[in-house]
């Protein structure tokens, strides 16, 4: 049975409090992700009280749920109608709420194939750094008034305003899904991969670890049992997904600094010290490594990705600095949603 309590009132009270004060709010609700970023200094606004579904038609494929409900009690709802969140949030801990998913912006191993949780984001309710109470957006595919506004929302970690409810695409379950190990090097598994994604082959997650690609195949049975036997390999343990969307594989134990690398499709192997584990088909990388996070960085842009540090306190800017232009339109944003400043100050970047 699912919890639902509107508690909007007081998390709006708590902001004009805050605004009327001057006093820098530091957003959360189950701190699983708490790590990620730079740390923030202001009063704990918690939202874990404002949870609930607020409306969920499968036949409509849309869902509407406060910030505070816990991600896994979503998900719950979801599978009892074979329907998921298509872009597989990462929980990293217990407690994940809706909220910290859509302020994280993170994606699990299907992300290349299905979308990014910003992709998901139909319309949204957000209280603003001007004390009101908005809504953005819709609950219906086809409203697209506001609909940036509410995507502007995913991946902001909580510094442009405070999320109270979210309207989430959703999509029915494959009809079959089959996970594969194949023994092959990693250059050999990143071309092999460049060359199935020109071709309708049904793969939803691809994975090499140092020793062997990982494949999910997903999708009709002729298709799936097709390219299984075309692709050939070992029947791999389907867990496998949620281990490493959950960072709970042996890699993620390393005691280095663990960094993920966000890369250009079909980049080829890149010369870093440390251990990479390929994600997403080679356009995410995890890292653990002892390496200067400049040296890191340095390698990274060169191919024309970026590097974020998930390591609390590893770096001193855990985010890829910005250049000068997207830096004025961050702060440009920032000032026009959150004028005082109040909503996790300096999460990201200290100048923002």
């Amino acid at each position: 049975m699912t919890v639902s309590f509107d508690d909007s009132g007081q998390l709006l009270d708590q902001v004009n409090q805050a605004l009327a004060s001057n006093t820098p709010l530091r957003i959360h609700g189950g701190s699983s992700k708490s790590f990620l970023g730079r740390e923030v200094q202001g009063t704990p606004l918690d939202t874990r009280a404002h949870r609930g579904i607020v409306t969920y038609d499968p036949t409509e494929l849309v869902i509407s749920v406060r910030a505070g409900t816990p991600l896994a009690e979503l998900e719950a709802a979801l599978d009892e109608a074979n329907q998921m969140l298509p872009c597989e949030p990462p929980h990293l801990g217990e407690g994940a709420t809706v909220g910290g998913m859509i302020a994280t912006g993170l994606s699990g191993p299907r992300r290349p194939w299905s979308g990014s949780v910003r992709d998901f984001v139909l319309g949204s309710r957000v209280i603003t750094g001007h004390g009101k109470h908005l809504r953005f957006g819709g609950e219906v595919m086809k409203n697209v008034a506001g609909y940036d506004l509410s995507r502007l929302m995913a991946g902001s970690f909580g510094c442009l305003g405070l999320l109270t409810e979210v309207s989430l695409k959703v999509l029915p379950k494959p009809r079959l899904s089959r996970s594969l190990r194949v023994d092959m090097p990693v250059d050999r598994a990143l071309l092999k991969l460049a060359e199935w994604g020109q071709q309708p082959v049904p793969i939803t997650a691809a994975s090499h670890d140092g020793q062997a690609l990982h494949l999910r195949l997903e999708g009709g049975e002729g298709s799936v049992n097709a390219a299984c036997d075309r692709i050939g390999g070992e029947t791999l343990d389907a867990d496998y997904w949620n281990q490493l969307r959950e960072q709970r594989l042996s890699f993620f134990s390393d005691a280095r600094s663990l960094w993920r690398l966000s890369l250009p499709t079909n980049t080829g192997e890149l010369a870093l010290p440390g251990e990479q584990l390929i994600d997403w088909a080679g356009a995410q990388r995890w890292l653990k490594s002892d390496a200067d996070a400049e040296a890191i960085r340095a390698v990274v842009s060169e191919v024309g990705g970026h590097a974020t540090c998930f390591t609390a306190g590893a770096a001193a800017n855990p985010f890829q600095p910005l250049a000068e232009p997207l830096l004025r339109y961050h702060r440009q944003l920032k000032a026009a949603l959150d004028p005082q400043g109040i909503f996790n100050p300096g999460r990201m970047y200290s100048e923002v």
